[in-house]
């Protein structure tokens, strides 16, 4: 099951796989953008730094996303208000306008070839959800002095694509979108450029909480002053004391062969990523080579469906029937994963095993930023990863046995929902 992504990306090779006893001040495991991130912002500051990966780099989530970078958080500033107070909510907005532009920063300083574009247009799929669009676009100008976005009705909708699915929309021009797996090599490649070692195929079998910890895989192990979980929807049960908080799930991409410039107009005129109001969203892209790439569907148990090209298509013919001819000519997926309040589970167990995760589909920007703050908290300064933190959370109600029967009801009740 090969992905565009895969197909059009040069591997960055890694330090081959761990072998017999080694040392560092960091220990990471997962290299996907939490953990590769996390590498690179500590080893800038002066900490030697092991990555241990199970699969190869980019492997996870990280590498089969939809690309889009988008401002704030996946919850929006009404709720984060409600639920936290404005200060709190001000600190999230701000933090997730800056994850945008670490991501800008990251590429730019390292020089990173990713097929990176502006902007990203929400569609209302019901007419009824075009007023929340307006409200967020005043909310934000007059409360939080963002101006870099507009609320587009559905006479100007032409302007952006041809089709007659969607009532309204709203363009945020300060959000990115971008070739996820170039993006995610790039920090690997970064990483290792600042003295960083990224073990492949080194699966961690356990760790202690000692201080030293020693993390062990079947052919070595690392000891290390602190250990970073950053195995997003992959954990399972490496650690059990943080698995009941997120739930993996599964999502599906399909990506096309390249368009005509007439068909890839009428599916992006202005090159922006779309994505839909549906509880299930369908999201989507052209890439750098006018593939349409897209998302929609998603499962909650453990294996992919088998035809993950026609799982995905009639998706994309529902709101670009167009296509009908176009040949698909990738179809993949993969895990990421969700909380119960959508926000990140950030935390320590003890004082030396740190942990970032459950960024809900909202992780290109959220993990590359987890990534500054676990560098800043191991450093002493712990106010910023302290804030998200102490965001009050709670398991997955049954734990992990029994989170997957009643998070398929939930999910069917809101995909049900989508199409009344």
């Amino acid at each position: 099951m090969q992905s565009y992504y895969t197909a059009s990306t040069a591997a960055v090779t890694g330090s081959g796989t761990l072998q017999g006893d080694q040392n560092a001040d960091i220990c990471i495991i997962g290299a996907g953008y939490t953990g590769l991130s996390s590498a690179l912002h500590l080893a800038e500051r002066g900490y030697s730094v092991i990555v241990l990966e199970a699969e190869t780099i980019g492997h996870g989530a990280s590498g089969r996303n939809g690309g889009h970078v988008g401002n704030g958080q996946r919850k929006d500033q009404n709720y984060l208000e409600k639920q936290f107070g404005e200060d709190i909510a001000r600190l999230l907005w701000d933090m997730g306008l800056e994850a945008v532009d670490t991501v800008k920063q990251l590429i730019n300083s390292h020089g990173i070839d990713c097929d990176l574009k502006q902007g990203i247009l929400h569609l209302a799929h019901k007419k009824k959800y075009c007023g929340d669009l307006q409200h967020e676009v005043t909310h934000l100008r007059d409360r939080y002095s963002f101006d870099s976005m507009r609320y587009v009705p559905a006479t100007e909708l032409n302007q952006f694509l041809d089709v007659d699915a969607y009532y309204g929309g709203l363009l945020d021009s300060a959000s990115l979108h971008l070739h996820p797996l170039k993006y995610c090599m790039g920090l690997a490649a970064a990483a290792l450029k600042a003295g960083v070692k990224i073990y492949e195929h080194s699966r961690v079998t356990g760790y202690t909480q000692a201080s030293p910890s020693v993390v062990s895989t079947a052919s070595g192990r690392v000891s290390a002053r602190e250990v970073v979980l950053a195995c997003n929807g992959y954990i399972d049960k490496l650690e059990p004391k943080i698995n009941g908080y997120i739930m993996p799930i599964n999502n599906f991409v399909i990506a096309t062969e390249p368009l005509s410039d007439d068909l890839a107009a009428a599916v992006s005129r202005q090159d922006t990523a779309m994505q839909d109001t549906r509880f299930v969203i369908n999201y989507w892209k052209l890439s750098g080579d006018n593939r349409l790439i897209f998302g929609g569907g998603e499962n909650y148990r453990r294996g992919f469906p088998a035809d993950i090209k026609s799982f995905v298509r009639k998706y994309m013919l529902q709101i670009y029937p167009q296509l009908q001819s176009t040949t698909i000519d990738y179809g993949w997926g993969g895990t990421l994963a969700i909380t119960l309040n959508r926000l990140p589970h950030f935390g320590r167990i003890g004082t030396n095993i740190w942990h970032m995760h459950g960024y809900s589909g909202h992780g290109v920007p959220t993990a590359t930023f987890a990534g500054k703050l676990i560098a800043e908290a191991i450093s002493g300064k712990l106010e910023r990863f302290d804030t998200i933190a102490n965001l009050p959370t709670m398991k997955f109600p049954g734990g992990t046995l029994l989170r997957w029967p009643g998070m398929v009801a939930g999910m069917l009740y809101f995909a049900l929902r989508d199409r009344i």
